[in-house]
């Protein structure tokens, strides 16, 4: 087990890694938009996902990996209102490779993100 870190996205705000890479297979912990030196990004739900690929293509990039070789994701949206303008963004990221996904709306993310994303990646 190797345990993946860069200072390209933010740091961990708790007791967990950035990611972990087993066997290789990488498994990110959920990113929110936060920037690398830990400032939330207060923009709409758009700007905020944005900001969320950003961070998962630093902790990718550290793993040996890219969205290119994600093979899940989950996505964690603050209102399900919001799906339409997440998904536009995501489909930005994942345009010709389309990981199998899950979207949940739930009551409430950390530090009061509207959107978390976490992925599963194969490592080279």
């Amino acid at each position: 087990m190797k345990v993946v870190s860069t200072t390209e996205a933010p740091a961990a705000i708790g007791p967990y890694s950035q990611g972990i890479i087993v066997n290789n297979v990488f498994y990110s912990s959920g990113q929110i938009p936060l920037t690398a030196a830990g400032e939330m990004l207060n923009g709409d739900v758009k700007e905020q996902t944005h900001q969320v690929f950003k961070n998962l293509q630093a902790v990718l990039k550290e793993a040996g990996a890219s969205l290119e070789s994600v093979v899940k994701t989950t996505v964690f949206i603050k209102d399900m209102n919001d799906f339409g303008s997440v998904n536009e963004v995501y489909g930005e990221y994942f345009h010709t490779h389309k990981p199998a996904r899950s979207c949940v709306e739930v009551a409430r993310l950390p530090k009061d993100a509207l959107v978390e994303i976490e992925v599963i990646a194969l490592v080279k």
